[in-house]
């Protein structure tokens, strides 16, 4: 991302000890920033797979209680991550002041 100074802090897709947030300092070229950019593009991926999962499950008449319980926690541990990526993109976007009016 061009326009980030070197003191940028970004939000990382994982948390540390005790579920605490992690953050990474720098321009968003370095080594931690480049496999926080893949671990987020394969939580996405998994996210997009997962909603097609439970659609299938949804249609599905003969699905039990158990599977769809599972089902949701796994949403729900997806959900977060991609609240997390949301977040953090969203302060690096800030981080680069307004844009051009469109």
């Amino acid at each position: 991302m061009t326009g980030r100074t070197p003191d940028t802090a970004r939000l990382l897709p994982w948390a540390g000890p005790e579920g605490k947030p992690c953050y990474v300092l720098g321009d968003g070229t370095g080594y931690v920033s480049r496999v926080a950019d893949d671990m987020e593009g394969v939580q996405l991926a998994m996210a997009a797979e997962l909603l097609d999962h439970a659609a299938d499950m949804l249609d599905d008449r003969q699905v039990t209680t158990p599977q769809l319980r599972y089902v949701v926690a796994r949403l729900a541990e997806s959900l977060g991550d991609v609240h997390r990526i949301a977040r953090s993109r969203g302060e690096r976007l800030a981080a680069l002041g307004p844009g051009p009016d469109v």
